[in-house]
């Protein structure tokens, strides 16, 4: 083959196309499980054939998955949305980079087990650094496809990573054997082995799936009512033109609407991310949002609201009590994403955001980024660039009723961090709650994708959701991840349903992500491996 370049390109422009339809059509995570395969034999056909640049193909992989599938980030931040496109295909193909690089010193099935085991590594590590962005996690490709992947609850998203790895290698090992002969000199057992296995690697969790799915029974121990809430402003009006006055009537109207036909009782009214940004904690009572809705609550006796806020603490200090604080009448302010708990009387609770979206909520590493917002905000003579939301140590719970029942809420970006969720789980949490605001993207995938992943935590967990979207979808997911009932895209109203509490704990809930710890301690080990092999004379693959 003397110009393997187009070959190279259709192989290229397959796997990126595999890689890229879980995210965007449902019901096709199955794609995943081979979407590596034409990557990888390019791979091997440009090493044969000496190609000039061969990382072009997989970064032109890497960088068609990623823009096809998160472009709608440039719909509320265009730098921002480029920056995470190719940022996130830059760490990918630095992983294939390195694949390649152990390729040429170690023999066998290494390098292919240093590549999924790196991947996934990588993956675990990417939950927990500031720049954060796991969008694409390779097990939320089921996200849209839950009947697959209910043994969740025990391995967790990562499992579902593993398994595409699993399924990619194995199904690209067999195809190298049988091209090289080796399939030909291998005997019947070996064959028939090699043909079982990669069935059993495939078929084996998609039945182990169905087998939980079937046979799963709701864990109630007690229900909550919930009307959500969906007042459907847009968030570019939001900010702008509605006034707070304005926004709190429609969602209280909505509310009255939907209470104004039941008895009185207990009933969690659930309202949005950001609903309100009035809420100093020193004084929260004093919120003109919150006396309203207390207001309201009062005559509706046993009803209690969970509402997105903007939260500040105050400094009356000369220098500033956090890296984060900015400048405020003559002290210093501190503002937090925060979902507030309130009742008609009584004290009011507050929970923080933790997993902030870097850039408009959150300064990664302050101590060498906020000096220079600062700086850059001077010359350009406007207020900081990023932002500079405050979140908290650890997870914490609200609580409901006269029982004071304990729910987790995750606000927005949180609910695609599975461990993180657990922790709200471990913590004690019955049942949990999602509030967000997904409209700054637009009518894209984005909304969807978001509310896909909400599926996966409920079956991590094994937990009711009652997800609150300010322009949708808003909706209930049940134990197993299916969506019960659910609003429609950029719509006014309420949804009414019940929510099962339960304090049993799912695997992946006790002892965490298994799979996450176990692959980096392999990569770890084959990566000290690597670097004898590069650095230690005589020591060859």
């Amino acid at each position: 083959m003397k110009k393997p370049q187009t070959l190279l390109w259709l192989l290229t422009a397959l796997s990126a196309v595999l890689l890229s339809l879980p995210w965007l059509v449902p019901h096709t995570g199955a794609l995943a499980l081979v979407a590596f395969v034409p990557l990888l034999v390019a791979d091997e056909l440009a090493a044969q054939y000496k190609v000039r640049a061969p990382w072009m193909y997989p970064a032109a992989a890497f960088v068609a998955w990623n823009a096809a599938t998160t472009f709608w980030v440039c719909n509320a931040t265009v730098g921002g949305g480029l920056f995470a496109i190719l940022a996130n295909a830059a760490q990918m193909l630095l992983v294939w980079l390195l694949f390649r690089l152990a390729r040429k010193k170690m023999q066998g099935v290494l390098p292919y087990i240093f590549l999924a085991a790196m991947w996934i590594a990588w993956e675990r590590r990417y939950f927990d650094v500031d720049i954060s962005w796991p969008w694409l996690t390779l097990g939320g490709a089921f996200a849209q496809s839950t009947r697959t992947v209910q043994w969740y609850e025990f391995t967790g998203t990562l499992g579902g990573s593993l398994w595409i790895w699993l399924s990619n290698l194995g199904i690209y090992g067999l195809l190298a054997a049988v091209s090289g002969g080796a399939w030909q000199r291998w005997n019947d057992l070996a064959r028939g082995c090699a043909a079982v296995g990669i069935v059993l690697v495939i078929a084996g969790p998609v039945v182990l799936s169905k087998v939980l799915y079937d046979n799963y029974e709701v864990r109630s121990e007690g229900t909550v009512d919930v009307v959500i809430g969906q007042p459907n402003f847009d968030p570019y009006e939001k900010f702008e033109s509605l006034t707070q006055a304005q926004q709190t009537s429609v969602l209280l109207e909505e509310f009255d609407r939907a209470l104004a036909a039941r008895p009185d009782g207990p009933v969690l009214l659930l309202a949005p991310e950001t609903f309100t940004g009035d809420v100093f904690l020193d004084r929260a009572e004093e919120s003109p949002t919150l006396q309203r809705v207390r207001g309201f609550l009062a005559e509706h006796p046993g009803a209690e609201m969970l509402l997105g806020a903007t939260t500040y603490d105050l400094y009356d200090t000369r220098s500033a009590p956090d890296i984060l604080a900015r400048p405020f009448g003559g002290g210093w302010i501190v503002s937090h994403n925060s979902a507030v708990m309130t009742a008609a009387s009584g004290p009011v609770e507050v929970y923080h955001k933790s997993k902030l979206v870097v850039g408009t909520e959150l300064t990664p590493y302050p101590k060498v980024f906020v000096p220079l917002d600062d700086w850059l905000s001077k010359k350009m003579g406007v207020s900081g660039l990023m932002g500079r939301c405050a979140g908290q140590d650890e997870v914490s719970l609200l609580h409901f009723g006269a029982d004071r029942l304990p729910l987790g809420c995750a606000v927005c970006y949180e609910s695609v961090y599975g461990e993180y969720c657990a922790d709200y789980v471990r913590k004690g949490a019955q049942a949990m709650t999602i509030i967000t605001n997904d409209a700054w993207w637009g009518d894209t995938p984005g909304y969807r994708q978001h509310l896909s992943y909400a599926r996966l935590r409920a079956i991590e967990l094994r937990r009711d959701i009652a997800r609150c979207g300010n322009t949708g979808i808003s909706c209930f997911i049940d134990q197993r991840g299916e969506v019960l009932d659910e609003t429609t895209w950029w719509t006014r109203g309420t949804l009414s349903g019940l929510v099962h509490l339960s304090t049993a704990q799912t695997a992946f809930v006790r002892h965490g992500d298994i799979v996450g710890r176990v692959c980096t301690l392999v990569f770890l080990l084959l990566a000290a491996m690597l670097l004898v092999r590069l650095f230690v004379p005589g020591r060859r693959g």
